[in-house]
């Protein structure tokens, strides 16, 4: 558990980003996201790796030996986290621009806010990505659905399983 001292404007997970991407990126990796989340009374600094191949927990454990002197000498986050470096999964969120080109032509999953017009929450397709407004487009069972980004919850991968 890594205790901070010198909390950073910009959000914790925006500063961890910039001080942990050219580590990652040293070793041939995707920086898919850094999130710092409480569960129950403690805090997790999850940051999230990928690459083309599948990880395995000793890529991981790599990252982990080498982002961590960073982080203490930086101390970036006040309270005290657990750090934990990991896959974003085969359900990952995408939570991003580049994460909606990279995952173009994949089954995805949506749960919106509201329901829009049709009165749907949950949403189904084949990812035809996001244009320059912000605006997801999945290819579902009933032809194409847009809506903004904004208005999900999230954004996810699925399996054949979860789809139609």
């Amino acid at each position: 558990m890594a205790k901070g001292k010198n909390h950073q404007p910009g959000g914790a997970a925006a500063v961890v980003e910039a001080l942990v991407r050219p580590t990652v990126e040293g070793f041939g990796l995707r920086l898919w996201d850094v999130r710092f989340e409480k569960e129950g009374p403690d805090w997790f600094l999850r940051v999230l790796i990928d690459r083309d191949e599948p990880l395995d927990t000793d890529t991981c454990e790599m990252v982990s030996r080498a982002i961590d002197p960073l982080l203490d000498e930086a101390d970036p986050i006040e309270q005290s986290y657990y750090l934990e470096v990991g896959s974003p999964g085969l359900g990952r969120r995408l939570t991003r621009p580049e994460h909606f080109a990279q995952m173009t032509g994949q089954k995805c999953a949506a749960h919106l806010i509201r329901p829009d017009a049709q009165g749907r929450r949950d949403l189904e397709g084949i990812l035809q990505g996001m244009d320059d407004g912000g605006n997801v487009t999945l290819a579902g069972e009933d032809g194409p659905v847009t809506f903004p980004v904004k208005s999900a919850g999230y954004v996810k991968l699925c399996d054949d399983e979860n789809l139609f």
